[in-house]
């Protein structure tokens, strides 16, 4: 299952089945769980812990030291759960000691061709970001987040659960769960009511986020103000619970 031209170094620890394909280099400190796929010219560096099921494409390059210039060369890491997809060209870096020193990916992530996740980010599961999405260090992506094509978080910035970023969005404060965006800056035009459904929420949950989003964006409430009208479906619904939540503890603000 290892090509000959592969490069192992005698530090990484590999789990059963696992596959690296033509001049792929495995660094030390990086261990592989079990019935991975490693296609051929990735190049996967350490300290990471990658789980079992992945399958990562040609050209990516998965643990490289960050690009904040502050880094100096500390033993931070990246952590990676189970099942997911890194398409080629995709760049994902480790953390920093200025955070909490570790990327972490969950599982059954999709990341296409030419994305980025920058370092301290920690990114959910079951998250689709599209070609040449990237996310800046020490964002936060919440579960089933969906990132267009082009689109861009800033550095710190939090998408909730469920949220839509539109193509060519240019995120620079927290998006709420359920919100979809768009545009630069990225501003917000709907709940995500499709992505609900698909996922199983019963129709009056639905309806209960739309209600949510129109108090927080359809009325000039201010933020607490939105919140406190929005306490009686936050106890019905957890769905709007979420949101209350998330606005709640927004550091940067939610996008208006």
């Amino acid at each position: 299952m290892i090509h000959p031209t592969a490069i192992i170094e005698s530090g990484a620890k590999l789990g059963d089945n696992v596959s690296v394909g033509p001049y792929s280099y495995i660094g030390n400190d990086v261990v592989i769980g079990d019935n991975c796929i490693i296609e051929s010219h990735v190049v996967v560096k350490g300290p990471s812990t990658i789980g079992s099921g992945n399958h990562i494409f040609q050209f990516a390059s998965v643990g490289e030291a960050c690009q904040d210039k502050k880094y100096n060369d500390e033993p931070t890491t990246l952590i990676i759960g189970d099942n997911n997809v890194i398409r080629e060209c995709a760049t994902i870096h480790r953390g920093t000691i200025q955070d909490q020193g570790v990327t972490k990916i969950g599982s059954n992530n999709l990341f296409m061709a030419y994305t980025h996740v920058a370092h301290d980010a920690v990114i959910g599961d079951n998250v689709i970001f599209a070609n040449n999405a990237s996310v800046a260090g020490h964002v936060h992506i919440g579960d089933w987040v969906i990132l267009a094509g082009n689109s861009g978080i800033h550095q710190f910035c939090k998408v909730g659960a469920h949220a839509f970023v539109g193509m060519y969005s240019g995120v620079n404060k927290d998006v709420p769960p359920f919100v979809t965006t768009i545009g630069t800056p990225a501003g917000p035009v709907a709940i995500n009511t499709e992505g609900m459904k698909r996922r199983g929420f019963e129709s009056d949950e639905v309806m209960a986020t739309r209600r949510a989003y129109k108090t927080l964006y359809r009325k000039s409430l201010g933020v607490e103000e939105a919140i406190a009208a929005l306490s009686e479906d936050a106890a019905k619904y957890p769905a709007v619970q979420l949101m209350v939540d998330f606005v709640k503890n927004s550091e940067r603000g939610i996008i208006r």
